[in-house]
Parts: C-alpha cells; sequence; structure tokens
C-alpha cells in the first residue's frame, strides 16, 4: 500500500496502486460534533454528530477530493481498514 501525500501518490493511484490515507478524528465538545481531517489529503474536512456519519462523509469528501486531484473519478469504494487509536 501506498501512503497519499507521498511523492508521486497521484501518479500511483491513476495506476491502481492500493492507497492508505490517515484520518485524524477529534470530539469537539462544545459543538456536539466528531471533527476528522488529514494532513495527507488537503481539503479533507468533515464533521458529524456521530462517528458512523462521519465515516460516511469522510468517504464522501474524499472521493470528491480524489476526483478533483486525479482528474478521474474513483473506481470504487475504498477498502477500509478503521483503527481507532488514542491521540
Amino acid at each position: 500500500m501506498y501512503r497519499i501525500g507521498y511523492p508521486f501518490w497521484k501518479f500511483c493511484a491513476k495506476h491502481g496502486v492500493p492507497m492508505k490515507l490517515r484520518v485524524k478524528v477529534i470530539l469537539d465538545k462544545e459543538a456536539g460534533v466528531f471533527v476528522a481531517t488529514s494532513d495527507d489529503l488537503p481539503g479533507l474536512v468533515a464533521e458529524d454528530e456521530t462517528m458512523d456519519a462521519l465515516v460516511t462523509e469522510v468517504f464522501t469528501v474524499i472521493d470528491d477530493l480524489l476526483t478533483e486531484y486525479l482528474h478521474v473519478t474513483p473506481p470504487s469504494r475504498p477498502t477500509t481498514d478503521l483503527r481507532l487509536c488514542a491521540a
């Protein structure tokens, strides 16, 4: 697997290399929402009231951003290896 944000990631993604993306999720207690961001994929910011809804929103944002960055529609929904870690 190759990580989005590494050199030549766009080339690799266009040629079907499996990609890896780290997404950081925090709970904004004041607003009552989970917030997701990624240093690897500029522009990835999503928020929602539940973790399940946030995951769906993050996939939507990732699809939109990859379409913009790669100038092609991603071939399919990514395989998810969701790991929750304490910050």
